[in-house]
């Protein structure tokens, strides 16, 4: 019989092993534990190792050492009862610190002197009080591990090989097992996808994300676009724990927790740093990390008889133009939904014809599936099948996160052409699964109110053409994104109301702003850094306020311009803090999300800058990177003072295929 309440004594056994044990000194030279966090990571190895998704624990969100409850909640449970259970046991734990903060520690009940046995004998009635509004629940997650563990071994090689070509450690070859359990099925409620749980806006960045490519679905492509993105991390903040934590939580965030605390004092950074959005997932990531990779490092220890399954092995085609989904499987020989499982980057709208496949795809089939050489089979397509462009678009269907500006942008259209298109009564309301009509589909019918017509008086779209989802969760084959294979970020849970922050991911609207290391956060002073993009104008609009306003507080004369990584001086007697970080990072996230669409990063290169050469030509004219991007990728740079000798990184951009 398992005991409800044993779960601190086990801690503290795993804490004892995992001390004793360690892993490889090169392991713990790059991702260092201070003594302090190994009782945090050893909670997470035993939320990986000893609790099931049939169960979970009540702790305390800060003392990860503190477990109230081994809680039961079987997975055939409704949503309102998994609460609700929580919710007594919550209230119950409650009442009792309550009592205890009051300084009541005579006649103690036995459950009462259990839990104040759980804290040190020092505790105080300040902490116990606190300790009422941090208790929290966290689910089990060891038959999730075990399948990670097992579906890791079909990418394990490929992630190896990538990390080891990008100067990455091995070791983060772990983080999938946080991330998403190693399922490219995998979705997050701020919209992260894939075994890399890539966002929209900061998988653009490295990756092809549309209605026709969605690569952060491809387990290979997503892990080459990790590994760049972690590269980047630690090229800016120097050090691998602060490179994955803002993984999770964003590189500004990351580097004025740095800037406050020290670059590499992680204790401080993970138990004091108040970011506004650094809540209980940011400051759990890389000991939740640290815990999967200990298990991953000797996965016979805690998950005995684990079997990985063997490496995939392909044959590959680049795609030499524009061609039909049923051509390609035609050829083949080959079922759709075949195809799909191995090309798990490709949308519906690709297999339901309403999509070419891209020019230069490269096409996967599982190796020996074939009669003859895959390519041989693709160049046997009648040439009637190719094509030079791809099929036009006929409809958007609205995700969360749209508007009708960004929809103008990703079509390149204008917004009062899809208003007019569309009979819309304002620019300002689309609502979420809304299909828009793009130019390509033509005006919309003119209906006429009188009696019914007769189904041929009315003109109707072709709807094999027009069935078309944006961006589906899912492929035709890839599993779809149940209860079971929807993971929420990190396997760190945060049920409604618990007393910790919310949600502290960025939401999708910031997605992009997450390989952002600007700051754009207002300064107590109420000063900001003037950053790429931006005008008095932008800042005025923002604060509703003239720009004149501006002027005078700066000492600005008239057309004086701004000089970019200096601080000015804002009036914020309209608008808060908040409201304006809100508004620029907004109109920062669409300025860059615009370019990301039509360009991808695919690598950097290193540029020494020699006498007489101008940063602002190198970037804008020979690299052909636009400044603000520059600037991200060198934000310690003075962009006024670069002498020769300066070593400058510049991202390699590739042009988007229609």
């Amino acid at each position: 019989m398992t005991c409800n309440y044993c779960q601190p004594r086990l801690i503290l056994i795993l804490f004892g092993l995992l001390a004793c044990s360690g892993v490889a000194s090169a392991s713990v030279e790059t991702f260092p534990v201070p003594a302090e966090l190994e009782v945090d990571v050893a909670f997470w190895v035993s939320v990986y190792v000893d609790y099931t998704t049939e169960e979970g624990m009540l702790h305390d969100n800060r003392r990860l050492s503190v477990v109230y409850e081994r809680l039961p909640m079987p997975s055939g449970i409704s949503r309102r009862e998994r609460l609700r259970r929580i919710a007594d046991r919550r209230k119950h734990y409650q009442a009792i610190l309550r009592s205890l903060a009051s300084g009541k520690r005579d006649g103690l009940t036995p459950e009462a002197e259990r839990v104040l046995a759980l804290w040190p004998a020092d505790v105080s009635n300040r902490e116990l009080a606190a300790a009422a509004r941090q208790i929290r629940f966290q689910q089990g997650l060891s038959d999730r591990f075990r399948k990670s563990l097992e579906r890791a071994g079909r990418w394990r090689s490929h992630v190896r090989n990538t990390f080891a070509r990008l100067n990455v450690p091995l070791e983060i070859a772990a983080l999938p097992h946080v991330e998403s359990s190693y399922n490219p099925a995998a979705r997050s409620h701020v919209g992260a996808s894939g075994i890399w749980q890539f966002t929209r806006g900061t998988g653009r960045r490295f990756m092809r994300v549309d209605h026709v490519l969605d690569e952060r679905n491809d387990p290979y492509a997503a892990t080459v676009a990790a590994g760049e993105l972690l590269a980047y991390n630690y090229s800016l903040v120097g050090n691998w724990p602060m490179a994955i934590t803002a993984y999770n939580h964003g590189l500004a965030g990351v580097r004025r927790a740095m800037a406050q605390h020290g670059n590499e004092n992680y204790v401080d950074i993970l138990r004091n740093y108040k970011g506004r959005t650094f809540g209980f997932a940011s400051r759990n990531f890389y000991v939740a990390f640290v815990a999967a990779l200990r298990v991953d490092q000797d996965p016979e220890r805690y998950f005995p008889g684990v079997i990985p399954e063997s490496p995939l092995n392909y044959d590959t085609v680049e795609l030499p133009n524009y061609v039909p989904a049923k051509a390609v499987i035609d050829a083949l020989g080959i079922s759709r939904q075949d195809l799909a499982e191995h090309n798990l980057a490709v949308q519906q709208t690709v297999w339901q014809g309403s999509k070419y496949f891209p020019k230069g795809f490269e096409l996967r089939v599982p190796a020996g599936r074939l009669d003859a050489p895959l390519a041989d089979m693709i160049n046997n397509i009648e040439e009637i099948a190719w094509s030079n462009e791809q099929l036009p678009d006929l409809f958007h269907t609205v995700a969360r996160g749209d508007t009708l500006s960004r929809i103008a942008q990703t079509y390149r259209t204008r917004v009062s052409t899809l208003v007019s298109l569309n009979n819309l009564r304002s620019r300002n309301r689309i609502r979420i699964g809304q299909r828009i009509r793009l130019p390509a589909a033509g005006p919309a019918p003119v209906l006429v109110a009188r009696s019914a017509p007769s189904p041929a008086s009315v003109p109707q779209p072709d709807v094999a053409a027009t069935e078309v989802a944006e961006e589906p969760a899912a492929t035709v084959a890839a599993p779809v994104a149940t209860a079971e294979a929807v993971l929420a970020d990190t396997g760190i849970l945060v049920e409604p109301g618990e007393a910790d922050e919310a949600i502290e991911l960025p939401v999708d609207a910031q997605g992009t702003l997450l390989s952002d290391p600007s700051d754009y956060t207002v300064a107590a002073d109420q000063t900001i850094e003037v950053q790429p993009l931006e005008t008095l104008g932008h800042y005025a609009d923002w604060l509703e306020i003239r720009t004149q306003r501006l002027r005078d507080i700066n000492g600005f004369a008239f057309r004086t311009p701004l000089e970019l990584g200096k601080r000015i001086k804002l009036d914020m007697s309209r608008v808060n803090a908040a409201q304006f970080e809100n508004r620029r990072t907004s109109y920062q996230q669409e300025q860059q999300d615009a370019f990301f669409r039509e360009h991808t990063i695919r690598g950097v290169t290193e540029h020494v800058v020699r006498r007489g050469e101008s940063v602002w030509v190198l970037a804008l004219r020979r690299y052909n990177v636009p400044l603000w991007l520059f600037r991200q990728y060198n934000p310690k740079l003075d962009l006024h003072n670069v002498q020769p000798g300066t070593r400058v990184s510049l991202p390699k951009l590739a042009d988007v295929e229609g």
